[in-house]
């Protein structure tokens, strides 16, 4: 038996040091700003303060979507937060999210301005405001919200359980990496038995039940979050598969990955975005900063 399994928890925890891994040094058990800083007010309606995390990409995902139907007052600004570098924690950023996690929006055509936080929440608020991607009938309305608050639910085992001890853990541990993949993997099997009979999550239209579910799940089987595809078997879940390659050829969905992203194929990178046209300009190579993160 490993030195680690013998660990004994004190009777009253101390944070005496950091907790190792990635991510490491904004972490802590408490919560409020570390630093002043107000965020920065663009010329649209609403102000995304985001990083292209599965969480993040959810919500840019929904604002480009919103834009291909038409709906110009769904125009955005979005702001980078560099968690690495403990953007969260800024004194404004805290009041719009006192969480201190990405996404936070602030919906300026509301007088004053409504903050959303939780990606779940902004998904939520912001179908219901322009009336598109949840259903109004009540069956389906219901459906959709079944696998929008399944994926909140969800979500933690796969990111912050297999996500962590996988990839970022300082050092890999077999009890909670056995125990995560199998949770990620019955998740998965959820998925793909219900995808079996559904083109979407909600049946057959593309919902918000989607764009909370894909940047998760969808990018975990087409191998791009955590490089563990080989390790969780993702090409037994072939109607997951298919959901999960439809839901990425769409144009919006694209632009939405790339809104934030500072990591990655460079082509792939948009820092910040503010206008239509910043996805042909790269906004990315107008910043002082142009390294991967």
């Amino acid at each position: 038996m490993s030195e680690q399994s013998q660990y004994v928890p004190p009777r009253v925890w101390k944070w005496e040091q950091p907790s190792g891994g990635a991510f490491a040094s904004t972490n802590r058990p408490i919560a409020g700003p570390t630093h002043e800083k107000p965020l920065p007010v663009g010329q649209h309606p609403f102000q995304l303060y985001s990083l292209a995390t599965p969480n993040g990409v959810k919500v840019t995902m929904m604002f480009e979507e919103l834009l291909a139907l038409g709906h110009q007052s769904a125009e955005y600004d979005a702001w980078l937060i560099r968690i690495a570098d403990g953007d969260q924690f800024g004194s404004g950023f805290v009041e719009v999210n006192p969480n201190s996690k990405i996404p936070a929006l602030l919906d300026h055509s509301t007088n004053p301005p409504t903050r959303v936080f939780e990606s779940g929440s902004i998904l939520l608020y912001l179908a219901e405001k322009f009336g598109e991607f949840l259903p109004s009938e009540h069956v389906a309305r219901t459906e959709t919200l079944n696998w929008l608050f399944w994926q909140m639910g969800s979500v933690p085992y796969l990111g912050g359980g297999f996500g962590h001890f996988y990839a970022y853990a300082p050092e890999k541990l077999e009890y909670p990496i056995d125990r995560y993949a199998m949770e990620t993997k019955r998740q998965l099997d959820v998925l793909d038995r219900h995808l079996a009979e559904n083109r979407y999550l909600a049946g057959d239209a593309y919902t918000i039940a989607d764009m909370a579910n894909w940047p998760w799940y969808g990018q975990l089987v087409l191998g791009r979050i955590y490089d563990a595809g080989e390790f969780l078997q993702v090409q037994e879940y072939a109607n997951v598969q298919r959901w999960a390659r439809e839901i990425d050829a769409r144009p919006a969905v694209q632009r939405g990955r790339m809104v934030n992203r500072t990591f990655g194929e460079p082509e792939m990178q948009l820092h910040e975005r503010h206008a239509a046209d910043d996805f042909e300009s790269r906004t990315q190579d107008k910043l002082a900063d142009t390294g991967n993160e």
